[in-house]
């Protein structure tokens, strides 16, 4: 018996309105290979009709200086495979302490080969525009990594005029054990890291869920919480012109973001 029989081909011809494909946006995320937790977080911070379209950089664990300075050569050929033919309206670079190590302009150069004219955002530059925005100079900083690593992402808060109150890392060299660390437990670490002369909170890495407790955060402590993720998407929106409300994840979506 022929496989076609019962099919009928007219069924072929119904007419119908498709729907659109991310109506307001599209973003490309290009995130490590080895990232857990990037693209569930930045779809939950997301609005419902802008699109997410990842790709993973070649990296390895454990997340050390010369690792994230290694995986900067991939960025070219990562962006070149988000929706080639289509494009992005803004390019994510989802790691905070990769965009410490290369440098903001590296890191929007390396994309911008891969897709030429693109707005580009990452962790840092994002995070820097975020504390700007909540009016924040004094900051407190938690972060997952190593010693080396913790150090070069607070150095890139500070070389950007900010003031440390402190610091506040929790030692670890993997992804998974990242992205393993219960929410809780960052929000914990935002309390014990914060003191009265600090104007804000800063939760460092893409890997870790802080974005879901930066609210939550806010509120117990009364002063501001940024997170890589929530700055990311943020800034992302801006670049954008983005202007519909994002709710749920702090103070900073009440502020305006820059659009260039």
């Amino acid at each position: 018996m022929s496989a076609l029989t019962g099919i009928k081909p007219e069924l072929a011809n119904i007419s119908y309105k498709p729907d659109p494909v991310a109506p307001s946006g599209r973003v490309g995320l290009i995130t490590l290979a080895t990232d857990f937790n990037s693209e569930d977080d930045l779809r939950r911070i997301l609005p419902a009709d802008i699109g997410l379209f990842t790709t993973r950089i070649a990296n390895a664990n454990p997340i050390t200086v010369d690792s994230l300075r290694a995986m900067a050569d991939d960025l070219p050929r990562a962006a070149r495979t988000i929706l080639p033919g289509f494009g992005v309206d803004v390019a994510i670079f989802g790691c905070t302490s990769g965009t410490a190590v290369n440098g903001s302009a590296r890191i929007e150069a390396l994309i911008n080969e891969g897709m030429p004219g693109c707005r580009v955002t990452n962790p840092l530059l994002a995070s820097h525009n975020a504390l700007q925005a909540v009016g924040a100079q004094k900051i407190a900083i938690v972060a997952p990594y190593i010693l080396d690593v913790t150090a070069t992402v607070a150095h890139g808060i500070a070389d950007a005029g900010f003031e440390l109150t402190n610091v506040l890392g929790f030692g670890l060299e993997n992804d998974p054990d990242m992205t393993a660390i219960p929410p809780d437990i960052l929000m914990a670490a935002a309390i014990k890291a914060n003191s009265d002369d600090a104007d804000a909170i800063f939760i460092s890495c893409t890997a870790i869920r802080a974005a879901e407790i930066a609210q939550r955060t806010e509120q117990l402590l009364g002063k501001p919480v940024i997170t890589s993720n929530q700055a990311l998407i943020w800034h992302a929106l801006g670049l954008m012109n983005y202007q519909k409300p994002v709710a749920g994840f702090g103070s900073l979506f009440d502020h305006t973001p820059p659009t260039a």
